[in-house]
């Protein structure tokens, strides 16, 4: 007999950070994947980060997760997309080499205490009174008090090239079927999904003569606060694009392609379009930008962002070699489209806790999410509440105001999806205080507390914290007056109104370097203090207005729901509503008004009732 406190299933991102995360608070766990091979590979692109994506990523590391660190060292070019914008809409981004990311989190995975690894296929899901007891697999049964279900792509997956179709999650591997049908038997709602991915281009067949280069930042930012510096030798990415030439091809095929044939019903990304979609979507434009990506140092394929297909293999070929640079382009393997089931996540709490089943948590595309670092974040979370749950602790719930995590969660359990969902700036109304900056500042203090961050990093953080608050304090206690400002320099309004050096660093044309001129000792201020310190001077009248706002949603959160309250005992309430608040259980008023459908009006009936029974904790 074989007994662990947590179980994961699935070797991908989610899974990578579930295990690991559980593994760091202590608790026994299993990580249980049909391939230790290709624990962490990268199945998509060969890049992380990016706008929204980076604030994940960033998250991530805050609570001592792995994507971060595990990026920098498998690195070979970082930028900082949005660089001319504000900080709170700047997204650090990486090339990553496929072959280094996958040693390095194996590697990281190996050396996790508390931490097993076994190779198996997952049978059955072993459940007694709608309790999570363990699984079956090849290899016999194994037991446990949380079980964590990160499939990704492999859950009843079909993959799609023209009229061809092949069962899998991944190119060569297998799909899940038994699972998806467990699932089903325990009334969970499934549905299918698609995403899809581009050739794969031989990187000496290119004319790059013809093509522009992409280059990194010269001084590369890592990911993690725990990276002193870049240690992979840096490259260079190219761009190209697609033409009339390319569109009339696909134009003229696009019945061939399986996500116009009629094969695919299921709906695609929309903020990552096929080529197919692009072309029907937009038929105005005579071009599409396409990345040229490295998926390594020593590797000779190049993946060509932005082309991602499933039409058939001759058609791919020959709109290929209309773009320009890829001529005499050759193909190691062709694009296809994948379908998949998953969960609908209006099925979760919050804590990404099945709500049918106690000890189920879902975490990654099973949750109807699309991306690496989607993925990841979702595992974080239900890494710690599946720790937390087997040592009989309080579930933790991260809300939107305290991170993009937050943000990506609530959206999931609250709205649920219609299309793969993906993380953007944009999707937060709190954007200005969740920065990826300031990551850190927010949730590394709650990771302490939930006992998923290290004692290195523990360290680290209490020594940034106390330099970032120490040249806090000194900007805010130089003051210099109008007149003195100009005469060194600064181009202040003459209002007679002395400034701090904090508030004249929130000025667009004044810096640190215009702020050592008048204040030496400021030279001692390091780079990533001044980073925070800067970003924060910057918004810092919005981040008092936003401060407000964030009390006012707080307190919304804090009027709690009870989950199992009967809506149909409110008179005046739709059909409709009371179907919606059912089905989602929302676990407070916030969530309530945030649910698609639910009115005001409907929010003032709930109060109303609730005042005056035992449906509410306030």
């Amino acid at each position: 007999m074989h007994n662990f406190d947590t179980i994961v299933i699935g070797g991908g991102h989610a899974g990578c950070e579930a295990a690991a995360a559980s593994a760091r608070i202590g608790v026994n766990t299993l990580l249980l994947t049909k391939h230790i091979t290709t624990i962490g590979a990268m199945s998509c692109n060969p890049a992380m980060g990016g706008i929204g994506k980076g604030h994940l990523i960033r998250e991530i590391d805050a609570f001592d997760g792995l994507m971060g660190v595990i990026s920098d060292l498998s690195g070979i070019q970082f930028r900082v997309l949005n660089r001319s914008k504000g900080p709170a809409v700047q997204g650090p981004r990486a090339q990553i080499d496929r072959i280094l990311y996958l040693e390095n989190m194996q590697k990281a995975l190996k050396e996790q205490k508390n931490l097993t690894i076994v190779e198996a296929s997952v049978n059955d899901i072993i459940i007694e009174n709608n309790t999570i007891c363990g699984i079956r697999c090849d290899q016999g049964e194994y037991f446990c008090n949380s079980l964590i279900l990160t499939t990704g792509t492999f859950l009843n997956g079909v993959m799609y090239c023209g009229k061809n179709t092949t069962p899998g999650g991944r190119y060569g591997e297998a799909p899940t079927t038994t699972l998806s049908k467990r699932l089903k038997k325990f009334d969970l709602s499934l549905s299918r999904l698609k995403t899809g991915t581009p050739a794969r281009i031989m990187k000496d067949s290119i004319n790059y003569d013809l093509l522009e280069e992409q280059k990194g930042d010269t001084q590369p930012e890592p990911f993690s606060y725990m990276s002193n510096k870049i240690q992979a030798p840096q490259t260079v990415c190219h761009i190209t694009h697609t033409n009339e030439k390319t569109h009339q091809i696909i134009a003229n095929n696009i019945r061939k392609s399986a996500m116009y044939s009629g094969n695919i019903t299921s709906a695609g990304p929309r903020y990552c379009p096929s080529i197919e979609d692009k072309i029907v979507r937009f038929p105005e434009k005579k071009s599409h930008q396409i990345f040229l990506e490295p998926e390594g140092l020593n590797s000779d394929l190049i993946y060509p962002n932005g082309i991602s297909t499933s039409l058939p293999e001759d058609i791919q070929l020959a709109f290929i070699k209309t773009i320009k640079g890829l001529e005499k382009a050759k193909v190691r393997r062709f694009g296809y489209a994948i379908e998949y089931d998953y969960v609908d996540p209006r099925e979760l709490d919050h804590s990404l806790s099945v709500k049918k089943i106690k000890g189920l948590w879902l975490a990654g595309q099973i949750n109807g999410t699309t991306g690496y670092e989607e993925a990841a974040s979702q595992g974080l979370i239900a890494g710690i509440n599946a720790a937390r749950h087997s040592r009989g602790k309080k579930l933790y719930f991260i809300d939107r105001a305290d991170g993009y995590i937050g943000v990506l969660i609530d959206d999931l359990v609250t709205k649920g999806v219609t299309e793969p969902y993906r993380m953007f700036t944009s999707r937060s109304e709190y954007r200005l205080s969740l920065r990826a900056d300031n990551a850190d500042h927010r949730l590394t203090d709650t990771g302490i507390f939930l006992g998923v961050v290290g004692q290195e990093r523990k360290k680290s953080w209490r020594l940034k914290k106390s330099k970032i608050n120490q040249a806090r304090s000194s900007l805010k206690e130089l003051i210099i007056s109008p007149t003195e400002a100009r005469r060194k320099g600064l181009k202040i309004n003459c209002d007679g109104k002395k400034r701090s050096a904090f508030e004249l660093l929130g000025y667009p044309e004044i810096n640190f370097k215009d702020l050592e001129k008048i204040w030496e000792k400021l030279e001692n201020i390091d780079l990533s203090t001044r980073k925070t310190i800067s970003a924060e001077a910057t918004y810092y009248r919005y981040l008092k207005r936003q401060k407000k706002e964030i009390d006012n949603f707080k307190k919304e959160e804090l009027k709690k729901l009870n989950p199992n309250f009967n809506y149909d005992l409110i008179d005046g309430l739709s059909n409709e509503n009371k179907d919606k608040l059912s089905k989602i259980k929302p676990r407070t008023l916030g969530q309530a008004q945030r649910i698609d459908g639910i009115t005001p009006s409907a929010i003032s009936l709930i109060l109303s009732h609730m005042r005056n029974s035992k449906g509410a904790e306030f």
